[in-house]
């Protein structure tokens, strides 16, 4: 009997053992999760942070710099969408205005392949396989809409809905996402003429060959701004498979991840909506057609 018992013994005393093991690989583990949440945290603190010049974040952008993106052509006063957004992303990643520098970098030449003098570069760049192969890019900051654009002098100018649109003659270019946003969310009643190119497309409306064009919101403010002053944008409307713009960094930089984390940020708080609303919308003169 007394062997039995001292057999049950040393099978307790294991089991005993086997469970502050374990405890123990727990308390281990958690030890290593809350170490990996603290480094992910130090790497994006802003005197750790792998920048093009140390003690400022230096951003790019094309020049002229046009409305609503950037007003006055100049991206340092804070005012369109863009520099509000770069602004923000810099204050998330620790920076003040003042820490901020901007620097001018040619649209095209913003994602080809080699080392950049920037830390992010934001210029309605969209976000496409053939450029990730050659560069980083954040998370998307903006999905474009479509947008509607009339002669100002057109009966349309004062459409408030996609109904008004029903009788219209609309352009659009040939093989872009406009087409069928036109197509099957306007559904228009007469035949929607189709265009090769964009150039097309602007001289068609000059020549008020159509009553309105479709084509993205940010290709249709830079056609009222630049191209075609004589026109307006009537309004905006969600379609499926707008472009995504996203800021753009060298690849495999080491700052991409920590500017993920600042827009996941400003995306939760609500911040980027409030941004994208006033710069992006009634305001900036392209209310939402419903």
């Amino acid at each position: 009997m007394l062997r039995w018992h001292r057999l049950i013994g040393i099978a307790l005393i294991v089991a005993a053992l086997a469970v502050l093991a374990a405890c123990g690989s727990d308390d281990d583990d958690g030890g290593s999760a809350s170490t990996t949440t603290t480094e992910a945290a130090s790497k994006c603190a802003k005197d750790q942070l792998a920048l093009a010049t140390p003690g400022q974040l230096t951003v790019g952008t094309d020049k002229p710099a046009f409305p609503p993106y950037f007003e006055d052509d100049d991206p340092t006063n804070g005012k369109g969408f863009e520099s509000a957004v770069a602004y923000a992303v810099g204050k998330q990643l620790g920076f003040d205005k003042s820490e901020i520098k901007w620097t001018v970098v040619p649209f095209n030449s913003s994602y080809a392949p080699g080392p950049k003098d920037f830390d992010f570069d934001i210029n309605q760049i969209s976000i496409t396989p053939a450029r990730e192969k050659a560069v980083d890019f954040s998370s998307p900051y903006y999905t474009a809409p479509q947008a509607v654009v009339v002669p100002k002098e057109s009966d349309l100018a004062g459409t408030e809905s996609l109904a008004d649109l029903k009788d219209a003659v609309i352009g659009v270019q040939i093989g872009t996402t406009s087409l069928d946003a036109a197509r099957d969310v306007i559904q228009p009643s007469q035949d929607i003429k189709v265009f090769n190119d964009s150039n097309d497309v602007v001289t068609a409306l000059k020549q008020n060959q159509v009553d309105a064009v479709v084509l993205d919101l940010p290709t249709a403010f830079y056609l009222t701004a630049a191209q075609v002053p004589g026109a307006k944008i009537v309004g905006q409307f969600n379609a499926p498979g707008g472009d995504e713009f996203g800021l753009l960094l060298e690849k495999g930089s080491e700052l991409t991840g920590c500017v993920n984390e600042a827009l996941a940020k400003l995306d939760s708080s609500g911040e980027l909506q409030q941004i994208t609303d006033k710069w992006m919308g009634a305001t900036a003169g392209a209310p939402e057609l419903r």
